[in-house]
């Protein structure tokens, strides 16, 4: 580090990954301890708390004290140690071996300070640094006897492709799902009847909202039951509140749905999959009139980017992503998201929107405006059905008679007759200044 370096760092101030130190003293390990239990972060030692550089005397028999603290940490932590200018300057980099600890207590930086972790924040670290896994929990209170639902189970062996002939208890083993003979928390939500009578959380409400905010609730539904089951009916009823998209295909009208299935599919399997099932709150799928919100409590696992959704993923719960991939709900790792751009790609829409921060995991399908890339769009009682199928059955017409027929107004009627024609898919017979009209 150059003396530029060390002007800006100390100008800076003390931060989350910065502490100042006018001399060595015995919380220095604390310290070391706490930026490699975060993300790491450096330690100026020659300067004081006000942020003025008072330098200290540097020697040996100090920078070997500094590593001793290091190796003191359980387990050691490596550093590095640099001089400028009277200033010594420990880097330390984020542990890869967490939680680390010193004399058997457990610290982290938080905003400038070091503190010790009580009990519950030792274990909601252990938890969001995927030390405690979720899925692969032993949960007390499920019974095999009466809990368990066999229909469910032997649906998931017909889609897994796992002969329904062997015993029960062999093929969940052999799944790793138990334990003795307790089941795991992800075979509870495989195999429950309904989900919150264990975890009350792990339920998928979906919303119809008015507009594009959240002030009026149109419709609202919770869903409760096994992870399947909350899928298919989370899927379903996403699907029913979208329009119809029609496309002319070979002069012949298709309906679709007006956001592709696939990214849908992908989008709410994807909150299933990588959601924290530590958190208290559930998924929650969002209808807006501009676009489909799906979100899901925990932000990206630690190590992950945002720029790198689509190339490459860590499962946050590796023993139910594993199930997913067996029932063929998922593929292989990090393609879902890939799958959701094509998708949409495919229909002429925006990309996924992705919105991400310690706590939450957003995707955002963008709805369809009224002309789309690839056809037009239009509810089952929209103006684009009404003018379509006028079209259909009354040709002959021009865009002032379809404007006044319809109840489409002219300027829109001539936007989406001109991208029609554009694409070839209707033609102009005669002249535009008289007797002319439109038809398929």
């Amino acid at each position: 580090m150059d003396k530029k370096e060390l002007l800006e760092l100390v100008a800076n101030g003390e931060s989350n990954s910065v502490e100042f130190k006018e001399s060595l003293n015995n919380s220095i390990g604390k310290e070391i301890c706490a930026f490699a239990n975060s993300k790491g972060g450096k330690i100026l030692i020659g300067v004081d708390d006000s942020g003025r550089a008072v330098g200290t005397n540097i020697t040996n028999t100090l920078k070997s004290q500094l590593q001793d603290y290091a190796r003191n940490i359980e387990p050691p932590v490596l550093i590095d140690i640099c001089e400028t200018d009277s200033i010594l300057v420990l880097n330390i980099p984020e542990g890869k071996d967490k939680p680390y600890a010193v004399n058997g207590r457990f610290y982290s930086r938080q905003g400038t300070n070091t503190q010790q972790l009580n009990r519950e924040e030792i274990r909601r670290f252990f938890q969001r640094e995927c030390l405690v896994l979720f899925d692969e929990k032993v949960n007390t209170a499920f019974d095999l006897n009466t809990d368990f639902d066999d229909n469910k189970y032997i649906g998931f062996l017909k889609k897994a492709g796992i002969s329904t002939d062997l015993k029960k208890e062999d093929v969940l083993r052999n799944l790793t799902l138990l334990d003795e003979k307790r089941m795991k928390n992800v075979g509870v939500l495989f195999f429950c009847r309904q989900v919150t009578k264990f975890f009350s959380n792990a339920t998928i409400t979906c919303a119809l909202f008015e507009g594009n905010s959240k002030v009026n609730i149109l419709d609202i539904k919770e869903f409760d039951a096994d992870l399947f089951s909350n899928f298919d009916n989370s899927f379903t009823y996403v699907c029913s509140k979208l329009n119809t998209r029609y496309i002319i295909k070979d002069r012949y009208r298709v309906e679709q749905l007006e956001l592709p299935k696939e990214a849908i599919r992908e989008a709410i399997l994807n909150s299933i999959a990588h959601r924290d099932y530590f958190a208290n709150a559930n998924i929650q799928v969002n209808i807006f009139k501009d676009r489909v919100e799906i979100v899901n409590p925990g932000g990206l696992i630690r190590g992950m980017m945002i720029e790198e959704l689509g190339k490459k993923s860590v499962p946050r719960n590796h023993l139910l992503f594993s199930l997913m991939q067996r029932a063929n709900l998922v593929e292989k790792i990090g393609s879902g998201i890939l799958r959701m751009r094509q998708a949409m790609a495919g229909y002429g829409l925006k990309p996924p929107v992705f919105e991400v921060n310690d706590d939450w995991f957003t995707i955002s399908l963008i709805r369809p405006d009224e002309v789309m890339t690839g056809g037009i769009t239009g509810g089952i009682t929209g103006g684009i059905t009404s003018l379509l199928e006028h079209i259909e059955k009354n040709p002959g017409q021009r865009a002032n008679t379809l404007s006044t027929s319809t109840g489409i107004p002219k300027r829109t009627v001539e936007r989406i007759l001109k991208k029609l024609k554009d694409e070839g898919k209707i033609e102009f017979i005669g002249s535009k200044k008289r007797g002319g009209y439109w038809m398929f």
